[in-house]
């Protein structure tokens, strides 16, 4: 295309020109504002529309990232943040290879927990995966600044700049080649939790068509629950330690993170799960699932498990601790405190979504064990990721998948992406719905379809409806 041939091309937005980079087959924009800085009186207002600008702008570089901590269950700390020329964190990028073409569009949202993440993320670059689509990636407010429940501000500010995002590419995607009429959100963790969120809230209807949920973060409160927490964190010096809650917060101090999405009424309704059964996106397509050792990777991080730690997590989480050592009858306490961690943050929610959805939904399950430290991971949260993006160099993607990607990873991989890809344009993602036989894809180095492989904790969890977690009554903020 003549696009293609001219070295900065520029394409005109809602708000003004942006100019792009060409880089090998793909046409580049970064940090283009969809919402006004959320700084001074904006900081934590609901996102408002970002100026007009007449002089074309630069989109060569990420904008700020969003303000931020260290992810506690991660040993990786914040990334440096680009410098700020006005535009704020708030900023979209798009990766595309046709600008006059009409292909889907695939928009990332980013997982950390609430707490961290930002679409300058290497591992999160769209240009491998932009080969047959649109890929758009955006930030949004973390933290105390995006969930922390403030008197007087909107809850879930994070969630609400999710939606000005997929407003912003609603109203842009065709100048970029995308089809507005083909929208498929995609996300991990904290951010397959958001899509999880963003299925049951009415403001976000119409804006996607389909939705991709790797590994959902469950953890969904009451803003009494979020308020006392933001209680504890304004008045912390230093890290705060979630255990030392317990007897306030409930399970939600055996999470990852002190944030959530907060059940409010109003931005957020009703959790998911209680929304997709009431029918809300029921003519949303979706794809959800989960690694199979979700919390392998952060066990890692918390030293020896001992019998009495096992013993409260299983009083805890699980929906019946009994039942739970009787359905793994070999389990160590290790295994058994690592497996209702799993169960309880990432794959029951996961497997609760598939069930409650009421549209077409497809399940999966990712077994591949992740080579990286010696194999010692397994399938853990997040190692779905690279192979997602197509990624699979850089020093934070070594620490899971090795230095060298092997010709297994590779044809993963590209299994992966056409999957998604796909089912972003229409096609089903090629294997069966998730029906009463559990339909699963199980993602190895040969790719099956069989029954669902996570039954047993299944039956565990059945009837547990994940609900909003409150305030334990008596409880003073």
């Amino acid at each position: 295309m003549d696009e293609l041939t001219d070295l900065r091309p520029v394409v005109a937005t809602s708000h003004g020109r942006v100019r792009g980079t060409v880089e090998g087959a793909r046409v580049v924009f970064r940090g283009i504002p969809f919402a006004a800085p959320p700084v001074g009186d904006l900081r934590f207002a609901a996102p408002r529309p970002p100026r007009e600008w007449a002089d074309v702008l630069d989109a060569s570089a990420f904008g700020p990232i969003p303000a931020q901590a260290e992810v506690p269950s991660s040993a990786v700390a914040p990334p440096p943040s680009p410098p700020d020329d006005g535009r704020g964190c708030l900023t979209a990028n798009v990766w595309t290879s046709d600008l006059s073409g009409r292909r889907p569009v695939m928009v990332w949202v980013y997982g950390g927990g609430y707490l961290a993440g930002s679409s300058a993320d290497p591992g999160y670059d769209g240009a491998v995966l932009a080969e047959e689509v649109v890929v758009v990636t955006f930030n949004y407010r973390v933290g105390a600044e995006g969930f922390g429940q403030i008197d007087g501000a909107p809850a879930n500010r994070g969630l609400l700049d999710q939606v000005a995002a997929l407003e912003w590419v609603r109203d842009n995607a065709a100048a970029f080649g995308g089809d507005p009429e083909r929208v498929t959100i995609f996300g991990q963790s904290a951010g397959a939790g958001a899509v999880a969120a963003l299925l049951a809230m009415p403001r976000a209807a119409r804006l996607f068509h389909r939705a991709i949920a790797q590994s959902v973060l469950g953890t969904f409160v009451s803003p009494e629950l979020a308020a006392d927490v933001m209680a504890e964190i304004a008045a912390a010096v230093g890290k705060l330690d979630l255990r030392e809650y317990v007897d306030r917060w409930g399970s939600f101090a055996y999470g990852v993170s002190p944030y959530a999405p907060v059940v409010d009424g109003d931005v957020l309704p009703a959790t998911p799960w209680e929304a997709l059964r009431d029918g809300a996106s029921r003519d949303v397509e979706l794809i959800v699932g989960h690694t199979r050792d979700e919390f392998r990777k952060m066990l890692a991080a918390r030293g020896r498990v001992t019998a009495e730690m096992a013993a409260d997590a299983l009083a805890a989480l699980a929906p019946d601790a009994e039942a739970y050592r009787a359905a793994f009858p070999e389990a160590s306490p290790e295994k058994l405190y690592e497996l209702v961690h799993s169960d309880w943050l990432f794959r029951m929610p996961s497997a609760n979504l598939a069930r409650n959805h009421a549209g077409r939904t497809f399940c999966y399950e990712f077994v591949l064990e992740a080579p990286g430290n010696g194999g010692a991971l397994g399938a853990c949260h997040g190692a779905d990721v690279a192979l997602t993006f197509g990624n699979l160099t850089g020093p934070l993607v070594e620490k899971m998948l090795g230095p060298q990607p092997n010709a297994e990873l590779v044809a993963v991989s590209a299994a992966i992406r056409a999957a998604w890809t796909a089912f972003a344009r229409g096609d089903g993602p090629g294997w069966g719905e998730f029906d009463d036989t559990g339909t699963t894809w199980v993602i190895d180095a040969d790719p099956i379809v069989r029954s669902y492989p996570e039954q047993a904790s299944a039956n565990l969890w059945a009837g547990h409806d994940f609900p909003c977690l409150p305030l334990r009554e008596g409880s003073l903020s």
